[in-house]
């Protein structure tokens, strides 16, 4: 079956439809990641998004129950040059496109990604239709400049958990300690599974609660320390995040990663922008300044905290990103709270800022 691709600019690109039928929208971003395509599928942080994947082959390792991110696919669309029709790993339990007609994912190959991610770097990432329905290219065009984007849009509501619940699973290959350590109220803005399987193993008991709670309710808690989840879209949407955090700084040590970075942003009086193309991919190299040590890690993010809107006197930069030199990493230097723009979790990705978990339980013992 036909598929279209429309852009808010009037670019057009023709493939064939596979997954679901039917038509979606949202900001189309390509990822680099070679691998991890199920987890990048089911990253809350993609809510809102039609993926490009740049490299050309996906689908061959198939798809399993263990290697998710979330309970469902969150993006709106996905966009490859060829899936594969044969999975081949002893882990499969179904093909990509099997997984994506199940969870009603709208999927595009036989497009030259490589032209559109080019696009994409040039133009910016734009709003997007993706179709099997209406092949009208203009008509899709004019639906892609109506639809919703991201900017201005809380599309945290659209991710975060009804009620608080607890976390017990560990990765796949470990198990937890006997003794919880330390009790850590995660707040979810779209939270992705490893970061609290790691928590986990590090000896934390955590309690998972909506993006909308309160710092009160936080302190009924009682927990030796809170963490700001990642999530999706624009965090100057979700500014009643913002005003929890910054009711807690200086109460409880405080880790944030991705949202939660820049929802730390936002609490201490600074502001967010929208970058071009965002970083999508596992090999974005940062530098963490102190020591002048490289890592190479994990991201997805289109916006990114203004560092020159904060006080620094109180915040300094700890983290910058070594292709633009965006912010990356930031800490308060009165109170234990830091926070990082990448994923230490990895999933897909590599492993190098795991150690940041740890620095978090540093902090709270």
């Amino acid at each position: 079956m036909k598929a279209l691709l429309a852009l808010e600019d009037g670019s057009i690109f023709a493939g064939t439809s596979f997954g679901a039928t039917g038509e979606t929208s949202g900001e189309v971003v390509f990822n680099t990641s070679m691998t991890g395509y199920q987890e990048i599928l089911t990253d809350p942080s993609y809510k809102g998004q039609i993926i490009t994947m740049t490299y050309p082959l996906i689908g061959n390792y198939g798809i399993n129950d263990e290697d998710v991110e979330s309970a469902k696919p969150q993006v709106e669309g996905f966009v490859v040059r060829e899936v594969s029709r044969i999975e081949s790993n002893w882990r499969s339990q179904k093909s990509l496109e099997q997984y994506l007609h199940e969870h009603q994912v709208i999927g595009i190959e036989g497009i030259d990604t490589r032209a559109l991610t080019k696009h994409i770097r040039t133009a910016g990432a734009m709003k997007a239709v993706l179709s099997t329905e209406d092949l009208d290219g203009q008509r899709l065009v004019k639906k892609a400049r109506e639809s919703r984007g991201l900017v201005g849009i809380d599309l945290v509501r659209e991710v975060t958990c009804s009620t608080a619940y607890s976390w017990n699973e560990c990765a796949r290959e470990h198990t937890g300690p006997a003794v919880f350590l330390y009790k850590v109220a995660a707040i979810d803005c779209g939270i992705k599974y490893n970061i609290l399987r790691l928590l986990r193993e590090a000896g934390c008991d955590v309690t998972v609660v909506p993006a909308g709670i309160s710092a009160e309710a936080i302190a009924a808690l009682n927990p030796d320390g809170v963490f700001l989840s990642n999530g999706p879209g624009d965090p100057a949407a979700v500014p009643y995040v913002a005003e929890t955090v910054q009711k807690l700084i200086g109460r409880y040590p405080i880790f944030g990663i991705c949202l939660g970075h820049q929802m730390l942003g936002l609490a201490y009086g600074g502001t967010t922008y929208k970058l071009k193309f965002g970083h999508r991919g596992g090999n974005q190299p940062v530098m963490h300044l102190p020591s002048g040590k490289v890592d190479i890690t994990s991201q997805n993010h289109g916006f990114c905290v203004d560092i020159d809107s904060i006080n620094k006197d109180e915040v300094e930069l700890t983290h910058v990103n070594l292709n633009d030199h965006t912010v990356e990493g930031m800490r308060h230097k009165k109170h234990p709270v830091f926070s990082i723009q990448y994923h230490p979790e990895s999933s897909p990705g590599p492993h190098d800022a795991r150690y940041l978990f740890n620095e978090f339980i540093k902090l709270m013992r």
